[in-house]
């Protein structure tokens, strides 16, 4: 096993620096196992840790494994923007000018660049449809509304486990103070056109500053109900002190969920002990 490897720490969905998601990036990573690829990321203690292997997948660019400081996760979505940013600064070249193929544990997902900007595919949601009465009144009281306060809710589920609620306005949406054990995704109109929603992500340990897979859930979500235009900005993590930039379309194949990615950290990892 190589005593050092190359490491990046990044800013994901950027408006200026340090305004997105931090994310840990572990390259040349074949040699470590599970185990260690945990420990490192219970370690560097980022929401995210990824590690770039040699791709399983002939049609893919490279593989990449995904941990939080507690678990592993099949797909995420600032992480796969910002493993994608790490292995293009590191030298890695596409087989396809301006469209990576990147190999996680949930499939194969492409991701487009087009200079600072990067835009993965939406996966297709594992779990999706309305909450039931019970999933519902949980919804509400961990976010201290009354029903009627909620304009709609549905599963969002591209595996990290989203619960998706739409609420009247802004207002509504930045007085949330959440408390449960369920991960969801607020959102509400801005009555501006850009950006157009407001995003907040709650999960039980934290708030999160900036989520990829939220916002791709959501896309579909309001997509279906015909709710959103085909391009649309969203903004996320005002409440913790970021201003993250989420740039939606939908080019009637497939929804893009992108944003600007910023190299803030290089240097190597050192394994020994």
């Amino acid at each position: 096993m190589a005593a050092q490897l190359d490491f990046l720490e990044l800013d994901v969905f950027v408006s200026g620096a340090f305004t997105g998601n931090p994310l840990a990036v572990v390259a040349g990573a074949d040699a470590l196992d599970t185990s260690m690829m945990q420990r490192i990321a219970s370690w560097t203690n980022f929401s995210e840790t990824t590690f770039i292997l040699t791709p399983r997948d002939p049609n893919a660019d490279y593989r990449v494994r995904i941990f939080t400081p507690a678990r592993e996760l099949p797909f995420a979505g600032h992480p796969t923007l910002g493993t994608a940013k790490a292995w293009l600064e590191l030298g890695g070249t596409p087989r396809k000018p301006g469209v990576l193929m990147q190999e996680c544990e949930s499939g194969t997902v492409a991701v487009r660049v087009d200079g600072e900007q990067l835009a993965f595919a939406a996966p297709p949601l594992t779990k999706c449809g309305p909450l039931s009465a019970a999933e519902l009144d949980r919804v509400a009281k961990s976010l201290g509304l009354g029903m009627k306060e909620i304009h709609a809710a549905a599963w969002g589920d591209n595996g990290p486990g989203w619960i998706m609620v739409q609420v009247a306005d802004v207002d509504t949406l930045r007085a949330l103070s959440y408390s449960g054990e369920l991960k969801l995704g607020v959102v509400a109109l801005t009555g501006r056109d850009d950006p157009l929603y407001e995003v907040r992500g709650f999960r039980p340990e934290y708030e999160d500053p900036v989520t990829g897979s939220l916002n791709a859930a959501l896309a579909q979500w309001m997509r279906s109900r015909e709710i959103a235009p085909a391009s649309y900005t969203a903004v996320q993590g005002m409440q913790v002190g970021r201003a993250g930039r989420i740039d939606v379309r939908d080019d009637g194949d497939q929804i893009w969920v992108g944003g600007r990615v910023s190299v803030r950290v290089r240097g190597v990892l050192d394994l020994g002990g």
